[in-house]
């Protein structure tokens, strides 16, 4: 699957451009619905990936971009979900991992992808 930061705040996948957050469930790109994660941005200093967000879990990996500086936090809820799950999870910054989505076939990647910060 191809994605790649393009610059701050912009994200390409599979050669269509987004200026928001993206979840990829499936190899389906949908918009990061981040609202059920802004109760805690006080405590993190910044909007978090919280298990309130509908999450990708539906393969044996998830991806998480944590932005072009890396500073995207996640919470300790969805990794130990993840856990829960047997779900492998990276983070990295985003442009980092945009090189491991090369590696997931369209149809398998599960992702979450932060373009900011």
């Amino acid at each position: 699957m191809n994605a790649r930061l393009v610059k701050f705040g912009e994200i390409e996948v599979e050669g269509k451009r987004y200026t928001h957050d993206v979840v990829i469930d499936r190899g389906k790109v949908r918009k990061r619905k981040k609202g059920p994660s802004k109760q805690f941005r006080e405590k993190f200093g910044h909007t978090p990936l919280s298990s309130r967000e509908e999450i990708p879990w539906g393969g044996k990996r998830l991806i998480i971009g944590t932005g072009a500086h890396g500073a995207l936090p996640v919470s300790d809820e969805v990794l130990a979900e993840a856990k829960r799950r047997g779900i492998e999870v990276i983070t990295a910054p985003t442009l980092e991992v945009c090189q491991l989505l090369k590696e997931a076939k369209k149809g398998r990647a599960y992702a979450v992808l932060h373009c900011t910060c």
